[in-house]
């Protein structure tokens, strides 16, 4: 049983058994995406890949798994399946979680930033 709130910035907060978790903010996810990500990579379906690949249906997708990209054979062999934990350590320096990535990203160190990509992620890549 969750209740959902929000916090005078915009945010999604969620109360549960376990106590409160912030959720990111999906405004500033989209910010943070068109500056950080959208030159390598789409999250619409009908925009196709780019230098990187499209994001779309990201969520619970094994990593190199995306139909017509091609990956580093690293990233195919990864075995990571992208979710919310997944991501929250790959952003961070995705060169040391997937040695040989082709990905040039030096990743996002502030975990605010991350848990609000991931936010706009979830909703812009469903």
């Amino acid at each position: 049983e969750s209740q959902t709130s929000h916090t005078s910035r915009g945010q999604v907060k969620r109360q549960n058994s376990e106590g409160t978790k912030k959720m990111g903010d999906v405004k500033k996810g989209a910010k943070i995406f068109k500056t950080k990500c959208a030159q390598c990579h789409a999250v619409a379906a009908a925009d196709g890949h780019k230098q990187g690949p499209n994001l779309n249906g990201l969520f619970g997708r094994m990593a190199g798994t995306t139909a017509g990209y091609s990956y580093s054979s690293a990233n195919k062999k990864s075995g990571i399946e992208w979710n919310k934990k997944s991501l929250m350590k790959y952003l961070v320096n995705p060169k040391k979680m997937i040695p040989g990535t082709k990905m040039v990203f030096a990743g996002l160190k502030k975990k605010a930033d991350r848990k609000d990509l991931i936010a706009y992620l979830k909703e812009a890549t469903a």
